[in-house]
């Protein structure tokens, strides 16, 4: 990436102790981003994480939070030494599974919380220093099930949607500023938040006949955080094998 047009500054991988997270911390650091690694509770994840870019070279370091918590959330994005966040990636994400007439009000309001908005607070906390350096760089990880129909994730499956229309909007609202605003939107990925379902007729349903992995997607994440990708802006990027052809 051309340094003219990158300001110093940091990537935000929330929910990056393990799976597309991890995968995505990493994809990142190689590209000479200096990454926060967002946990929760996996703390042994993250430090793993940390250790395996330091190992190859780049800069990471270990952020404790949960992106549900409105404070957590203010004290992960703020500037520090590693300066601004320029690149985020709003990956972490829960699934509370259950038809819809069993889901209890919790089990709704808990995934909205964390999957669409602590995307929201996230990303309204950075886009004024992103706008300010006129480069900017936010990736939302999404899903196949907001852009199609999947019983059983009825909360799943709104937050994804709602987060599909919130980097359209958000895209439109800032693009003269330098700043993109994308969403990846993977299907079946080989990790352990998809464990119960890969053997399940979804997996089956998929034209490429295999599951995806973490690395993937990463790889699509990357694209989109990089200088090559600065006229992509607004655009939801399946990952899915054909899943939602």
């Amino acid at each position: 990436m051309p340094e003219a047009i990158r300001p110093e500054g940091c990537a935000l991988v929330t929910g990056s102790s393990r799976g597309i997270g991890a995968a995505t911390a990493l994809a990142l650091a190689a590209d000479g981003w200096s990454v926060r690694v967002n946990y929760r509770a996996d703390e042994d994840g993250a430090k793993d994480v940390v250790a395996k870019i330091e190992a190859e070279g780049g800069t990471a370091t270990l952020w404790q939070g949960d992106v549900a918590e409105a404070a957590d959330v203010d004290r992960l994005v703020e500037p520090g030494d590693d300066g601004p966040v320029l690149v985020l990636v709003n990956n972490a994400g829960l699934r509370l599974d259950g038809l819809s007439p069993q889901l209890t009000d919790e089990q709704w309001q808990t995934v909205i919380d964390v999957n669409l908005t602590s995307a929201f607070r996230a990303t309204r906390a950075v886009l004024p220093k992103m706008m300010r350096a006129r480069f900017g760089r936010v990736i939302n990880v999404a899903s196949v099930a907001g852009l199609r129909a999947n019983p059983g994730q009825a909360n799943y499956s709104a937050s994804k949607a709602g987060l599909i229309g919130f980097t359209r909007t958000v895209a439109a609202e800032v693009a003269r500023r330098g700043v993109t605003v994308n969403a990846v939107a993977p299907g079946v990925i080989e990790t352990a938040f998809t464990e119960d379902v890969l053997e399940g007729e979804l997996a089956k349903a998929i034209p490429a006949r295999r599951v995806g992995t973490p690395e993937e997607v990463a790889a699509c994440i990357r694209f989109l955080a990089s200088a090559e990708a600065s006229y992509v802006t607004g655009a939801t990027l399946t990952v899915d094998g054909g899943l939602s052809a």
